[in-house]
This record gives structure tokens, sequence and C-alpha cells, in this order.
């Protein structure tokens, strides 16, 4: 477990390591009558790290350790050094706050959707920071009955995640994970609806989502291993038992596997999930025998990935057998679930990936995409029907949303564009007619959509593939390469960020930002072929990309290096980190969110979240072909001697994704190697890790932090 230190220990320690850390040879009140602000020097304790004959000297190592009240301090240090060098924007953050929530209706509640005789939703209060959880039986004009007021229940918490809420097949019992850490590690409770209680077994260290079985009696859930945080055990949980007599149904050793439980939208099944990057494989076992064995469907082999969906006779098989590199459909009868048995029901196709599927009695839906763009497909199993989906923009996102009925004829899909707010809309498949059930309010008698324009156009990389790059913007702008332009890129594990509407990103593109998306190498936005030519020893294509991306946004003249800001988190953070090392001449800002930067050490360090599990991902550095590339161009093991732009990097202390100390060490290095007097700022949140602020109003507060970070460096501070 991270330490979580006392806030008077926190100052007593802070008080003792600042001279330790920062060489203070001056006392308090000398340095507060400088003028300048002085940033925080980290000490240097030489650590080698060596492999294959190759020797790194890692100076900021022994920032690894939340436990050690130094490394807190210097955490503690960049903090105030960040709010002094921001105070002058505090003001404006606050109004940035303001405005952006001003936007957003507070009172806000969900689309209901029905299961099993009660409609479901969710709704928020005015003022309140957490969701309500609700539902009525039968009708929406009949009584609410609140499953969880989450406001109530995160008093006294600074972080505070609801998770994993799933309801009995009698609709008696209602399971949830609940994380106050922000270590994504979940404690599992279990509410009687009739009585209101919530039962006081507590199953600890689970990821918080479970699965029942038919008997509403029998619980199956994942736990987590206690130090890499790998999800690797499934056990089955007795209502009214101990948790420490749960029983062991299935454990995933290989080290490159996540396991977790789920079960089928027919209710059926429970199926155990083994999935690696490269690799899957299944247990199914019938929901009404919770007590049997399971079994397994196809034995995972290395480079089969497929998943499962269960209909009436047969299972349906999404899957890359023979080579489908951008999948195909496949079924299987449920008595003869082996490979060999599998029979081709949509075949592979070159140019259109797909993406998912969603089973009804009477249709098939198949989400797929073409030329980057979201289709849904309209099938009959009676084959008396098959159709797409009219969309008719270049910049949009489509995609199904909850449809947890199976006996129905009408879908539900959410549409939005970057112009455009989302919408929720129900078709109804049969009479090919749409009703829009819900579409996003803007709270601001300004805002009219038909203000902006988006466009895709296409990059050429250097080695002549064509990326594109989506963009949005305030009509009237000139290309005469003064606008401020912010571009965002991802391009990792297949992950496709699609062109979408924001709310906050209004603040931005009202003050005259051009908005970008690179859709690089290393997502799906072009297919299957598009990500594998973006990981392992084709990782280079996702950085060259995105900088090739950004020198075409300059000759085409939307924007200059002097205007040209990049932005990206998480394994976006790591491109962020590259660039600043390869390209820093192209930006005069940058922002990386929990930066994934200390990748040749941390992809060494199979004892840490996440590591074993990516090793398809990025390639495993034991092996020296793949430590060697990964080190030529691991943002920490290559920060030299230049000038950077400005940069903003933020980071959770209680991050399970990426470790608090990757950034902390790589702000460290940059302070000693930059040759430039630009701004470097880092803000380490102490409550929270990967996905940052818990409360819905909270995030909007580290949004506001960002864009007051790119306004200000464009001197619009006061608009």
């Amino acid at each position: 477990m991270p330490l979580k230190l006392s806030r008077s220990r926190v100052k007593l320690f802070h008080l003792y390591a600042l001279f330790l850390l920062l060489g203070a040879c001056k006392n308090q009140d000398q340095e507060m009558n400088k003028t300048e602000i002085i940033p925080p020097k980290a000490k240097k304790i030489e650590k080698k790290l060596e492999k294959h004959g190759d020797v790194r000297i890692d100076n900021y190592y022994w920032l690894n350790d939340r436990e050690n009240p130094e490394v807190i301090a210097y955490l503690e240090a960049e903090n105030e050094y960040n709010d002094k060098m921001t105070a002058h924007t505090k003001d404006f953050q606050e109004k940035l706050f303001q405005e952006i929530k001003g936007r957003i209706k507070e009172d806000d509640s969900s689309v209901p959707y029905k299961l099993r005789g009660y409609w479901y939703y969710t709704r928020y209060e005015k003022g309140k920071d957490y969701p309500i959880y609700a539902r009525k039986k039968e009708s929406l004009d009949n009584d609410e009955e609140i499953l969880f007021d989450v406001n109530q229940m995160a008093e006294g918490h600074s972080y505070y995640q609801l998770g994993g809420l799933n309801v009995s097949p009698d609709n008696q019992k209602i399971a949830f994970g609940v994380d106050t850490v922000s270590r994504r590690k979940y404690t599992i409770q279990v509410k009687n609806m009739k009585t209101g209680e919530i039962l006081p077994t507590k199953i600890e260290n689970t990821t918080g989502s479970s699965s029942w079985a038919n008997d509403n009696q029998t619980l199956f859930y994942s736990r987590k291993d206690e130090q890499t945080l790998r999800a690797n055990q499934i056990f089955k949980h007795k209502l009214g038992e101990n948790p420490a007599n749960d029983v062991l149904v299935f454990e995933e050793k290989d080290e490159t596997f996540n396991a977790y439980v789920y079960k089928s939208k027919s209710h059926q099944y429970i199926i155990i999930a083994s999935g690696s990057t490269m690799s899957d494989e299944y247990r199914i076992l019938d929901a009404n025998q919770p007590d049997g064995e399971f079994k397994i469907f196809q034995p995972r082999e290395r480079g089969l990935e497929y998943s499962i969906s269960h209909y009436k006779d047969h299972f349906y098989i999404l899957t890359n057998i023979d080579k489908a590199t951008n999948f195909k459909l496949q079924k299987t009868p449920i008595s003869a679930t082996e490979k060999e048995n599998w029979q081709e029901v949509i075949p592979h196709r070159d140019d259109v990936l797909l993406e998912g599927i969603d089973i009804f009695k009477n249709y098939l839906v198949v989400s797929e995409r073409f030329n980057g763009l979201n289709k849904i497909r309209i099938m009959r199993w009676d084959e008396k029907a098959d159709y797409y989906l009219p969309f008719d923009n270049e910049t949009y996102t489509a995609y199904t949303s909850t449809n947890p009925d199976f006996d129905t004829q009408i879908l539900r899909y959410k549409y939005n564009s970057m112009t455009t707010p989302a919408s929720v809309i129900d078709f109804d498949m049969e009479n090919k007619t749409s009703e829009i059930k819900k579409e996003q309010e803007i709270l601001d008698p300004n805002f009219d959509k038909n203000n902006y324009a988006s466009e895709r156009i296409w990059a050429t990389a250097r080695d002549n593939t064509k990326v594109p790059i989506s963009l949005v913007y305030r009509k009237g702008i000139k290309r005469d390469g003064k606008n401020p332009t912010l571009i965002y890129g991802y391009g990792s594990y297949g992950n496709t960020i699609d062109p979408s509407f924001s709310i906050s990103r209004l603040s931005l593109l009202d003050r005259g930002f051009i908005f970008a998306i690179a859709h690089v190498r290393g997502g799906e936005y072009l297919g299957r072929d598009w990500y594998e030519n973006g990981k392992m020893l084709h990782k280079m294509n996702t950085f060259t990309d995105f900088v090739d991306c950004t020198k075409y946004l300059i000759e085409q003249n939307y924007s200059s290096p002097q205007h040209m800001y990049a932005m990206g988190g998480s394994a976006g953070g790591l491109l962020m980190g590259v660039i600043l090392n390869t390209n820093p001449e192209l930006y005069n800002g940058v922002i990386a969110a929990v930066p994934f930067v200390d990748v040749t050490t941390t992809m060494l360090d199979d004892s840490i979240p996440l590591t074993t599990g990516e090793y398809d991902e990025w390639g495993n550095p034991n092996d020296q072909k793949y430590y060697e590339y990964i080190n030529a161009y691991s943002p920490y093991d290559n920060v030299k001697k230049q000038n950077y732009p400005n940069v903003l990097v933020t980071t959770g202390l209680h991050d399970s994704q990426v470790q608090y100390w990757e950034p902390a060490k790589w702000v460290a290095k940059l302070r000693e190697y930059k040759t430039d007097n630009k701004k470097l700022l880092f803000h380490t949140n102490m409550e929270t890790g990967h996905s940052g602020a818990s409360g819905r109003f909270d995030a909007l507060k580290e949004v506001a932090e960002d864009y007051a970070f790119l306004l200000d460096l464009e001197g619009k501070i006061r608009n």
C-alpha cells in the first residue's frame, strides 16, 4: 500500500528535506526577498543501471520511494514552485473553471435503460460532485429507488470512486466496488435493496467488477496481485461467508496475461477471460451451475486473438484467426467451441476494421471502422435486412451505447462531432426510425455550433505514409501562421482518439485556438495495421508521425512554432517526452499528463504494475534488441543539453498505471540539463492517481490549470 502521510508529518518532513534537496544556504526570509523564484533542485545520488553491457547513470533513481520523506518533500517543493510561478494566473484559472462549469447542466441525468423490469439511470444534483444511481420499476412514472448517493458515500474522502455496479438476477441485491486511494484497488461489497443495508462483508484488493450466478447467492470476482496490481485470480464468493474462505476457481500464472470475469448478455454463462496484447483465452460455465467446472473455450495460442458472445445455440467469435488482421466474425456450436469448429459469418476485409458486435433477439449489430470513420451495420438474423446507419461527416464519432436488453428492436447509440454536442439516439431497427433521447445541453446563451468548423486533413509522413489530422476551430480564422494551435496525440495500445465534442475545449476555441488530433500510428484509426506499425520495433513511427503532422500544420500556415502547443497523457505523455527531445524547436509549450517517460527502467522492472503485460506493446528489454530500441527513444534516458519549450507536467502520487516517480525523475533531469529560461512546471496531486480527481468539478479545475498554462503563454489570460 502506498504511504499516506498526514499533513503535519508532511510539513515536518518538508522542513527537514528542503535543506537537503534544494541546497538551501540562506534562511527563508532571505529567499523570499529575491525577485527571482528559484526552482527546486533535486539532489543527485548516482545509481548505475547495467544491462547487456550498457551502463546507464540514474542520478534521480532515489525518487522511486514514496515512503521516503525526502521524496514527499521534493514533490511538495515542486508544487510550491508551481504555485508561485502560476500565482498571476490563479484568478484566471478560477474564471476558466467557472466558465466551463457554467456551460454544464449541473442537475443532469442520463437516459434510462431497461433491464429485467427496471429502468436504470444516473443523475447529478446541482452543486454536487458525484452521481446518484437510481432506478424505477416498470414505468418511469413510478417512485424513484436510490441505489447509491455517491455524494454521501464520498464524505470525508479526498478521493472516491464507485464502480462495478452489478445487480443480481432477482433485482434484490447489488454488488459494487469502492476505491478511496486512486490505486485502482477496489473493495467489493453487496447492498440488500430490500432493506437498504450494505452487508458487512468486504472483499479487498479487487478490480471492482463482479458477476452474479443465477442463484443470486454466488458472486465471481477478480483479485489483484498485491505488488504488481495485475488481475491474476478469479474467486467465487458465497453470500454470508467469510471472504477468506472464497474458492479460487482460476489463477493466471502467465505474467503477461490479465484475468477478468463477466456474464454473457444472454445471462446463461459466466465467462472468465485471460488476455494479453497478442493472445486471448476464455473459460465458460453455465450460470445456473455456479459450483460446476469452467470449460476452456479455445486454448491460448501465441498471436490468436478472439472474443466471444453467446446467442441461442452458438457462440459468435470476433477473431484474427488465419491472418485476419482486421478481424472477422465466426460462429461455433456451444457444444464444440474449439477453433476447428468455427464457421465464417463475416469475412476479413483489408479495408474494414471489425471492432465489435451487439447481439439482439432478431438482429446482429456490427461496429466497423472504414477509412478512420465509425460505421454501424444492422443485420437481421433471418437475412431479410442488412444496412448501415447513415453518417455524412468526416470528423464525427458514433458508437453503440448501453444495450442490455436482448429482446428489443431498439438500438441505442451515441453520436457527436468536434462541432456537435453529444446525442443519445434510439434507433428502431425494424422501422428504421430514430428518436433523439437526449442532446447534450450547453448552458451558454452565446454557444452556437454553427460558429465552429471542423475538417480532416492528411499530412505526409517522412516515409510517405498519409497521416490524418482532425481539426476544429472557430469560423473566421485566417491561415496566416499566427493561430495558437494545440495538437493532441496518443498512439499506443491500438486505442483510437476519435474526433469528439468537448465542452471545456470551447474555452480555447473561443480564444482563437485551433485544436488538432494527430491520428498517428499506434492507434487503430486506419485499421489494425495502423496499430501494428506503431508498436514494438515500429514504435518510432508514432513519434515521427506526430512531428510530421506538426510540421504540416506549420507548412500549411495553420500555425507556427511560436504558437504551436502539444499535449498528451500516459502513453501520450511518452509521445510528448520524445518530441521534446527530438524537436523542441517546433513548440512553444507542451503539456505532459501522467507521462510514461522512464520506459527503459520501467520495462526492466517486473515488480511494478503493467510491466509484464506490456512486453508485446513495447518489447521486452531483457532482450538486447528491444533494450537498444527502447533506450534510443526513452524520454528520461535521452534528455540532453538543449533549449526546451515551456513545459507543464502533471501526475498523481497514487498513480498505479504510470508511477509518480517517472515524471518526477524526468522533471529533475530536465531542470539539470535544459539550457533555456522557459517555464518547467510540475504539479503532483497528492491525493489522486492516474485518472486525476474523482469529483466532476475538481476534474474541471485540472482542465482550467492546463488551459491557463497555454493561454498565459499566448498572452490571453485577460480575455
